[in-house]
């Protein structure tokens, strides 16, 4: 009786103590995630209506400029890896470019020979040429099925309806008041004190979005759209013309692939540096039995933070715009580099950043990109991520256009050595030329499993895109978390300068962070209070799609 009893008393502590597994969205047929609900409602309908994932790239795409400016916007652009239902795989570069004006040394100062503040950050100056509108037609004229003028339609009814205010988003106002008001006029609209459940109504952006509609990917390229464009950014003190924006081109690149025990990974190549470096860094790790180091451990930690160490090393010294630069990738990702950068770690303490080669330089990058996930009915799957790089972008606003222009020329080497504004430090394969693409963290990621479609992932978030990216994939893989569950981990970062490892603050045991600071470890729990915001599908072994949404944001996922 009392060994009975001490059973029950013992089942119940122990499934009561038990933490519920967290589930994400659950569909039969299809699923889309991105950073906001309106967003995700949107690729969700045109999929509803019969359109494939393409097509929900291209709403999306232009509901992220109406619902999220902070990230969003038609003077942005981005990276889609996607994966067809016949197992096909590519990849497209619509990163913007730098204007023809542009010149190496154009952001320092002549006579002291330091970077002019500010200059590649804020304003007209700091402007790439975009790319989404090329980059959403380009992908739908090959794979699109249901007509533009049909995907534009409820994007341009949003717009004209207006986006209901977050309270995060508030927040994200508040911080950047001070910054539109620099470079726009003290009566820019979106200056304004917006206050949670707000609506923003869009209507500039909803006229141009209309033209769009009418007259093609030609309208904001070479038609009013990209005169008012260019009047506009002449009369702010930049360089952009005409001639840059006819001469801007998308272009299909080959995706970088590699296998992780049985499996295969699919990401952006060059000028993103996702690929390569997620490649090194889980080639540098496979040998090792991390499952059965466990879920954030110290061991864990260690060997994933060395192999980010020396991954992140090689992209300053090594990458760019393939265009421009020979980068080599076959030798970066062979088994006998990544062997011999390994053999300096151990266990037994950290390695110094200043004793792994290449570099001497830091990585800056902005954090405020935006990823959308998608996998369609017809078993088509697209990973996109976009940008106007910082928060914001340039600050810069079109009244009469309606949108944010990026400030996306930061992301090249303004003087190799010295660091962005995200701490992030690069070499001379990313100085700037004119109609050169920058180069970039983000990363776009498709996983197969067995030969079929497994997961859909990716991230904002910076020089952090790729370490989120990685753990999602581990946590899933390694740990047999679902897609929300692995999405709604405690992150950490490691991107070789600065020499530390950045954790998400109160989200780690202080044992644990004190134990790796007696191995050497600088941990630092202040830089980055949110490490990437991931947007995740999982396909489940029963062939449903489980879509994981961050928490980190007002993200969303939405299926069906």
């Amino acid at each position: 009786m009392k060994k009975t009893l001490l059973f029950s008393i013992f089942c119940i502590l122990f499934f009561s103590c038990k933490k519920e597994k967290v589930i994400g969205v659950i569909s039969e047929t299809a699923m889309v995630v991105s950073a906001r609900e309106e967003v995700s409602n949107i690729g969700n309908l045109i999929l509803k209506k019969g359109g494939n994932a393409f097509d929900a790239m291209a709403g999306m795409e232009l509901a992220l400029a109406v619902a999220y400016p902070y990230a969003g916007s038609l003077g942005g652009g981005g990276f889609m890896v996607y994966r067809l239902e016949d197992g096909t795989i590519g990849s497209l570069d619509y990163r913007e470019k730098a204007p023809l004006a542009a010149t190496k040394n154009m952001y320092i100062d002549s006579i002291t020979g330091n970077i002019i503040p500010d200059k590649s950050t804020l304003g007209a100056m700091a402007v790439g040429i975009p790319g989404n509108i090329a980059g959403i037609f380009a992908s739908h004229e090959k794979f699109g099925k249901l007509p533009m003028s049909e995907i534009l339609t409820p994007v341009i009814a949003l717009a004209k309806k207006g986006v209901i205010v977050t309270e995060k988003q508030q927040k994200r106002l508040e911080k950047y008041r001070d910054g539109f008001l620099k470079v726009n006029d003290s009566n820019f609209f979106l200056a304004k004190a917006w206050k949670a459940n707000d609506t923003i109504k869009r209507v500039q952006l909803a006229k141009t979005l209309e033209r769009i509609k009418l007259n093609g990917r030609d309208e904001f390229y070479k038609g009013e759209s990209a005169q008012i464009l260019v009047d506009f950014m002449q009369k702010s003190g930049g360089i952009m013309t005409l001639e840059d924006l006819a001469a801007y081109d998308v272009k299909w690149r080959t995706p970088i692939t590699f296998m992780y025990d049985d499996l295969r990974v699919i990401s952006m190549s060059p000028p993103s540096s996702g690929g390569i470096c997620l490649a090194e860094i889980m080639k540098a790790i496979e040998p090792y039995e991390l499952d059965k180091f466990g879920h954030n451990t110290v061991k864990s930690i260690q060997l994933i933070t060395e192999a980010e160490r020396r991954a992140y090393a090689d992209r300053s010294f090594f990458l760019g715009d393939p265009d421009f630069v020979t980068i080599p990738t076959e030798t970066l990702l062979s088994d006998d580099y990544i062997k011999e950068r390994m053999s300096s770690f151990s266990f037994e303490k950290a390695t110094p950043s200043t004793e792994v080669s290449h570099g001497n330089i830091e990585i800056v990058e902005s954090d405020e990109t935006t990823h959308y996930s998608i996998v369609d009915p017809f078993g088509n799957a697209v990973s996109v991520t976009t940008t106007i790089n910082g928060a914001y972008g340039s600050k810069l606003y079109c009244e009469e256009l309606g949108f944010f222009l990026n400030n996306e020329m930061d992301d090249f080497s303004s003087k190799p050595g010295v660091a962005n504004s995200y701490g992030l430090i690069g070499a001379e394969a990313n100085s700037i030329a004119p109609e050169k693409r920058m180069l970039s963290s983000m990363t776009p990621t498709i996983v197969e499993k067995n030969g079929n479609l497994y997961m859909v992932v990716g991230t904002p978030g910076g020089s952090t895109i790729i370490t989120s990216v990685l753990q999602t994939i581990l946590n899933v893989h390694e740990y047999n978390m679902g897609m929300q569950e692995a999405i709604n981990q405690p992150r950490f970062h490691h991107q070789w300068l600065p020499d530390e490892i950045r954790m998400e603050p109160n989200k780690f045991d202080e044992k644990l962070q004190k134990k790796l600071e007696n191995l050497g470890y600088i941990i630092n729990t202040e830089r980055t209070p949110i490490i990437g915001k991931v947007e995740g599908i999982l396909i489940l072994p029963d062939g449903k799609l489980e879509g994981g949404a961050d928490p980190r944001g007002d993200d969303k996922a939405v299926g069906f």
